[in-house]
């Protein structure tokens, strides 16, 4: 079922997406769903996990040390290479460089279910990372664009505790306390995530739509190749690293799939409306790059 699900889902985000796009109002007027809706999605997984899942993962930690490294150096490193390619004006870059320089976006976990990812490992490397990046992220940005950029760290951490944590929790907790019902609803469960982060993208789409509007031809093409790059480096190195195939695709994920959204916040903050324009088209390609990708692995499962 997870195969045929992934398949559907690249078709119903871009139809979505184009309708947002086409009306952005309504989609745009749902923005304050956006958490709850990520939230139901983290429970729904949380529902799939046990305690055992969590207990594989730091048996192995050197697959979360491996991700992290490879998220922290391979996106920044794109960024700098997607910059001196395509001689981006010092606006865009720094967008580009905010891309790369933040923790992995919370969708990256569900995007690592639908692929049939190590989930486990996927919500240790995105709060993992999202620690880190109140180090990480300003040294990054001082590194390559030579800015100081304050990392909100305690509205992150609450976040991701609040979107990915928490609900993981609660569901791991339901499953243990109810086993039979909630085997009777598993079957389901990949359905209802696939189309609550349809949803999801489609109001991203339809708050950015005035961004998405005015991105010129080197915006899109830098957050296309940047989110290529982190990919497809990510599942590379991985392997390269001797990771398992689960755990090598969930590492591409977590890579290439950024927190955009906090890549804008501190563009508008620190710099320029322009310099927010690749982490809000950023916030929807790198969604559906991940649903088409999702789609591939899903029907390819990883060898036991």
């Amino acid at each position: 079922m997870r195969a045929s699900l992934a398949l559907l889902f690249p078709p119903l985000v871009l139809a979505l997406a184009a309708l947002a796009a086409a009306f952005p109002a309504p989609f745009a007027a749902a923005g304050p769903a956006i958490v709850p809706l990520l939230m139901l999605v983290m429970l729904g997984m949380g529902l799939t996990l046990s305690a055992a899942d969590f207990a594989a993962v730091l048996r192995t930690p050197r697959l979360v040390l491996l991700g992290v490294a490879l998220h922290y150096t391979v996106m920044p490193a794109a960024a700098w290479l997607v910059i001196r390619l395509l001689g981006l004006d010092p606006e865009t870059a720094t967008g580009v460089v905010l891309v790369g320089a933040t923790s992995a976006g919370t969708a990256s976990n569900v995007v690592s279910y639908l692929a049939r990812g190590n989930v486990a490992l996927s919500v240790t490397m995105t709060a993992c990372s999202t620690a880190l990046a109140v180090v990480f992220l300003p040294a990054i940005a001082w590194l390559l664009i030579g800015a100081r950029v304050a990392v909100p760290a305690g509205e992150m951490m609450r976040a991701v505790a609040q979107v990915a944590v928490v609900p993981v929790l609660a569901g791991m907790a339901l499953r243990h306390r109810w086993p039979g019902p909630v085997r009777r609803v598993e079957a389901l469960l990949p359905l209802a995530s696939a189309a609550v982060i349809a949803v999801v993208i489609a109001v991203i789409v339809g708050l950015n739509a005035t961004r998405l509007a005015a991105a010129a031809l080197p915006v899109l093409a830098a957050v296309v190749l940047h989110n290529g790059l982190g990919l497809g480096a990510g599942y590379a190195l991985a392997r390269l690293a001797r990771a398992d195939e689960a755990s090598a695709r969930t590492i591409a994920i977590e890579v290439g799939m950024q927190n955009s959204g906090l890549a804008v916040a501190l563009a508008l903050q620190f710099f320029t409306p322009a310099a927010a324009l690749p982490g809000a088209i950023f916030s929807i390609w790198h969604n559906v790059s991940g649903s088409l990708l999702a789609a591939y692995w899903a029907r390819r499962p990883p060898p036991l």
